[in-house]
């Protein structure tokens, strides 16, 4: 039952995003035809042009893109939080259909590991214990000719490692690292989020040259609640 790491590939995405955004945004104004803008757009750099609708708060013609991201290592307490964010789509390995009599394996909080290697011992051991029970009522429903997955993942704790496929579209995506790369969230997401903004940037580092925590663009949104080192955040972002 071994622990999972967190593995996240950019698998697909928009061909040429920040043109197709930059696009979007000229035909409002535009009385040229879609081939003769696509013809401009892609001859010249729109990378001060999508600077400005940005700044300007016009971020619907961002909606235009999206990046398809492939997540293996992360906890079922993970894909709780994930799946709040409603623009997305998401498809999950099912505990209904794979048995994980086999193939069981789990996260291991950081926090936890810390504690040392007993206490590293007694959370395995408590998987393990959980992961027996598992296997077990797979084996008794199964005896009664009842769905034996279904039923019997209903011991299976939230450490549970999962895997899944998540695609959103870059104004999404602003909106979930914003949120996600916060060092107020849990440890878990934050690392997902700082992950698949760090693929994104490679792929379209204009659309996502600001992207990250609140504190990144301004005054942290957190208020009173604030950790308090905005600047090492927007100096760590930038860098990333």
């Amino acid at each position: 039952m071994p622990e999972k790491q967190l593995h996240v590939e950019l698998i697909a995405h928009t061909p040429v995003p920040e043109q197709v955004c930059a696009l979007g945004a000229k035909l409002c104004y535009a009385k040229a035809d879609v081939a003769a803008l696509r013809e401009r757009v892609s001859a010249q750099d729109q990378s001060a042009f999508l600077e400005r609708i940005m700044n300007s708060g016009h971020l619907s013609v961002l909606e235009h893109a999206s990046f398809t991201f492939a997540v293996e290592g992360i906890s079922r307490v993970l894909l709780a939080q994930l799946t709040r964010h409603r623009i997305a789509s998401f498809s999950v390995q099912s505990q209904r259909y794979v048995s994980l009599a086999e193939n069981f394996s789990y996260i291991i909080p950081p926090a936890i590991k810390e504690l040392g290697e007993e206490a590293t011992a007694r959370y395995e051991t408590q998987m393990a214990q959980m992961h027996a029970w598992y296997t077990q009522w797979q084996q008794d429903l199964g005896a009664k000719g009842e769905s034996s997955n279904e039923d019997a993942r209903f011991v299976l704790p939230n450490a549970c490692e999962t895997r899944l496929i998540v695609t959103m579209n870059v104004r999404e995506l602003m909106h979930f690292f914003e949120l996600r790369c916060c060092r107020r969230a849990q440890w878990e997401i934050r690392a997902l989020a700082e992950e698949m903004l760090r693929l994104c940037k490679r792929e379209a580092p204009v659309l996502f040259a600001n992207a990250g925590p609140g504190c990144v663009r301004g005054a942290c949104p957190e208020g009173a609640k604030s950790c308090g080192k905005a600047a090492e955040m927007r100096e760590k972002f930038k860098n990333l």
